[in-house]
Protein backbone atom coordinates (compact mmCIF):
# COMPACT_ATOMS: atom_id res chain seq x y z
CA UNK A 1 0.00 0.00 0.00
CA UNK A 2 1.59 3.33 -0.71
CA UNK A 3 1.82 6.25 1.42
CA UNK A 4 -0.76 8.09 -0.88
CA UNK A 5 -3.32 5.13 -0.03
CA UNK A 6 -2.52 5.32 3.40
CA UNK A 7 -3.06 9.21 3.94
CA UNK A 8 -6.38 8.85 1.97
CA UNK A 9 -7.32 5.64 4.36
CA UNK A 10 -6.58 7.55 7.89
CA UNK A 11 -8.86 10.85 6.20
CA UNK A 12 -11.87 8.79 5.40
CA UNK A 13 -11.42 7.56 8.75
CA UNK A 14 -11.10 9.92 10.83
CA UNK A 15 -14.23 11.84 8.41
CA UNK A 16 -16.04 8.20 9.59
CA UNK A 17 -15.31 9.25 13.43
CA UNK A 18 -16.29 12.76 13.01
CA UNK A 19 -19.49 11.38 11.26
CA UNK A 20 -20.61 8.73 14.01
CA UNK A 21 -19.78 12.17 16.81
CA UNK A 22 -22.38 13.90 14.90
CA UNK A 23 -24.95 11.54 14.49
CA UNK A 24 -24.33 10.67 18.68
CA UNK A 25 -24.67 14.31 19.41
CA UNK A 26 -27.94 14.65 17.18
CA UNK A 27 -29.52 11.98 18.21
CA UNK A 28 -28.65 12.27 22.11
CA UNK A 29 -31.62 14.08 23.95
CA UNK A 30 -31.62 17.60 24.60
CA UNK A 31 -30.63 18.72 28.23
CA UNK A 32 -33.13 19.17 30.88
CA UNK A 33 -34.30 23.15 30.83
CA UNK A 34 -32.92 25.09 33.60
CA UNK A 35 -35.49 26.42 36.34
CA UNK A 36 -36.12 30.20 36.08
CA UNK A 37 -36.01 31.56 39.37
CA UNK A 38 -37.35 35.11 40.41
CA UNK A 39 -36.70 36.33 43.80
CA UNK A 40 -37.91 40.29 44.86
CA UNK A 41 -38.78 41.80 48.05
CA UNK A 42 -38.95 44.90 50.09
CA UNK A 43 -40.40 47.15 52.77
CA UNK A 44 -43.04 49.39 51.63
CA UNK A 45 -42.98 52.69 51.13
CA UNK A 46 -44.93 55.84 49.59
CA UNK A 47 -43.86 55.76 45.79
CA UNK A 48 -40.59 57.39 44.73
CA UNK A 49 -38.41 56.14 41.29
CA UNK A 50 -36.63 54.00 43.06
CA UNK A 51 -39.45 51.99 45.37
CA UNK A 52 -39.50 48.30 45.50
CA UNK A 53 -42.67 48.12 47.53
CA UNK A 54 -45.02 50.72 47.39
CA UNK A 55 -48.18 51.32 49.51
CA UNK A 56 -51.23 53.38 47.91
CA UNK A 57 -52.88 52.96 51.40
CA UNK A 58 -51.03 53.25 54.49
CA UNK A 59 -54.21 52.34 56.67
CA UNK A 60 -54.16 48.59 55.08
CA UNK A 61 -50.60 48.37 54.40
CA UNK A 62 -48.27 50.26 56.91
CA UNK A 63 -45.14 51.65 55.55
CA UNK A 64 -42.41 49.43 56.98
CA UNK A 65 -44.29 46.31 56.38
CA UNK A 66 -42.51 44.03 54.55
CA UNK A 67 -43.10 41.48 51.09
CA UNK A 68 -41.15 39.00 49.91
CA UNK A 69 -41.95 36.85 46.60
CA UNK A 70 -40.54 34.16 44.98
CA UNK A 71 -41.22 32.17 41.93
CA UNK A 72 -39.74 29.26 40.12
CA UNK A 73 -40.82 27.66 36.35
CA UNK A 74 -39.74 24.68 34.89
CA UNK A 75 -40.67 22.21 32.45
CA UNK A 76 -44.21 21.25 33.98
CA UNK A 77 -45.07 24.87 35.35
CA UNK A 78 -44.36 27.69 37.96
CA UNK A 79 -44.81 27.61 41.76
CA UNK A 80 -45.05 31.29 42.84
CA UNK A 81 -45.06 31.64 47.22
CA UNK A 82 -45.27 35.46 48.59
CA UNK A 83 -44.98 36.00 52.07
CA UNK A 84 -46.57 39.50 53.56
CA UNK A 85 -45.19 40.72 56.88
CA UNK A 86 -46.40 43.67 59.41
CA UNK A 87 -50.17 44.27 57.28
CA UNK A 88 -53.46 44.53 59.24
CA UNK A 89 -54.09 41.51 61.99
CA UNK A 90 -56.71 38.92 60.96
CA UNK A 91 -57.52 40.74 57.69
CA UNK A 92 -58.03 39.21 53.85
CA UNK A 93 -56.20 40.80 51.17
CA UNK A 94 -56.59 39.62 47.30
CA UNK A 95 -53.25 39.46 45.33
CA UNK A 96 -52.22 38.96 41.48
CA UNK A 97 -48.91 39.44 38.91
CA UNK A 98 -49.69 42.13 37.24
CA UNK A 99 -48.03 42.60 33.48
CA UNK A 100 -46.45 46.28 34.20
CA UNK A 101 -44.32 47.17 37.05
CA UNK A 102 -45.03 49.76 40.20
CA UNK A 103 -45.59 53.24 39.69
CA UNK A 104 -47.18 56.76 41.13
CA UNK A 105 -50.23 55.67 40.38
CA UNK A 106 -52.12 52.25 41.70
CA UNK A 107 -53.30 51.98 37.88
CA UNK A 108 -50.23 51.97 36.53
CA UNK A 109 -49.02 47.90 37.45
CA UNK A 110 -51.86 47.26 34.30
CA UNK A 111 -53.91 44.22 34.32
CA UNK A 112 -53.36 41.06 36.05
CA UNK A 113 -50.68 38.81 33.66
CA UNK A 114 -52.90 36.40 31.89
CA UNK A 115 -51.49 33.10 30.72
CA UNK A 116 -54.04 33.31 27.22
CA UNK A 117 -55.29 37.15 27.34
CA UNK A 118 -58.32 38.18 27.22
CA UNK A 119 -59.27 40.25 24.32
CA UNK A 120 -61.03 42.24 26.32
CA UNK A 121 -59.60 44.57 29.45
CA UNK A 122 -60.27 44.63 32.44
CA UNK A 123 -61.09 41.15 32.43
CA UNK A 124 -63.76 39.28 34.23
CA UNK A 125 -64.37 36.48 31.77
CA UNK A 126 -64.52 33.74 33.66
CA UNK A 127 -63.10 31.68 30.69
CA UNK A 128 -60.02 34.42 31.44
CA UNK A 129 -59.90 35.68 34.43
CA UNK A 130 -59.34 32.45 36.88
CA UNK A 131 -56.52 31.06 38.70
CA UNK A 132 -55.59 28.70 36.11
CA UNK A 133 -54.82 31.26 33.59
CA UNK A 134 -53.80 34.11 36.08
CA UNK A 135 -51.15 33.90 39.56
CA UNK A 136 -54.03 34.57 41.97
CA UNK A 137 -52.11 34.69 45.51
CA UNK A 138 -55.05 35.53 48.02
CA UNK A 139 -54.05 35.55 51.95
CA UNK A 140 -55.73 35.59 55.30
CA UNK A 141 -53.11 37.45 58.10
CA UNK A 142 -52.92 36.00 61.05
CA UNK A 143 -52.22 38.28 64.32
CA UNK A 144 -49.34 39.57 63.94
CA UNK A 145 -50.28 40.42 60.08
CA UNK A 146 -48.14 37.68 58.43
CA UNK A 147 -49.36 35.58 56.00
CA UNK A 148 -48.35 32.82 52.94
CA UNK A 149 -49.90 32.14 49.81
CA UNK A 150 -48.98 30.42 46.82
CA UNK A 151 -50.16 30.01 43.66
CA UNK A 152 -49.28 27.01 41.48
CA UNK A 153 -49.70 26.74 37.67
CA UNK A 154 -48.91 24.48 34.26
CA UNK A 155 -47.10 27.24 32.42
CA UNK A 156 -44.58 29.93 32.67
CA UNK A 157 -43.46 33.71 31.88
CA UNK A 158 -40.93 32.94 29.38
CA UNK A 159 -40.00 36.12 29.59
CA UNK A 160 -43.25 37.73 28.97
CA UNK A 161 -44.34 41.13 30.80
CA UNK A 162 -44.84 40.14 34.07
CA UNK A 163 -43.53 42.76 36.84
CA UNK A 164 -45.64 43.18 39.67
CA UNK A 165 -47.08 41.65 42.94
CA UNK A 166 -50.24 43.52 43.39
CA UNK A 167 -52.10 43.56 46.97
CA UNK A 168 -55.97 43.99 46.70
CA UNK A 169 -58.53 44.83 48.94
CA UNK A 170 -60.34 41.46 49.43
CA UNK A 171 -60.12 38.32 48.71
CA UNK A 172 -60.65 37.57 44.40
CA UNK A 173 -64.22 36.92 43.12
CA UNK A 174 -64.94 34.40 41.09
CA UNK A 175 -68.79 35.12 39.97
CA UNK A 176 -70.10 35.92 36.37
CA UNK A 177 -69.24 39.63 35.18
CA UNK A 178 -66.66 40.27 38.49
CA UNK A 179 -64.45 37.16 37.77
CA UNK A 180 -60.50 38.54 38.49
CA UNK A 181 -61.91 41.79 40.63
CA UNK A 182 -60.23 41.93 44.74
CA UNK A 183 -61.05 45.81 44.61
CA UNK A 184 -59.06 48.55 45.40
CA UNK A 185 -54.99 48.50 44.76
CA UNK A 186 -53.60 48.50 48.28
CA UNK A 187 -49.68 48.26 47.59
CA UNK A 188 -47.36 46.84 44.94
CA UNK A 189 -43.96 45.00 44.61
CA UNK A 190 -42.01 44.80 41.90
CA UNK A 191 -41.38 41.78 40.36
CA UNK A 192 -39.43 40.63 36.88
CA UNK A 193 -40.74 37.21 36.84
CA UNK A 194 -39.10 34.72 34.56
Amino acid sequence: MSTHQRILLAVLGLVALMALTVTAVWAAPPPPPSAAVTLAWGTFERFTPSATAVTYSPSLVPEDARISVVSVSGPHGTLLILAPHGLLPNREYGAHVHARTCGALPSDSGAHFQNVPDPFQPSVDQAYANPANEIWLDFTTDAAGNAIASSTVDWTFAGRDAHSVVIHEHHTHTGTGQAGTAGSRLACLKANFK
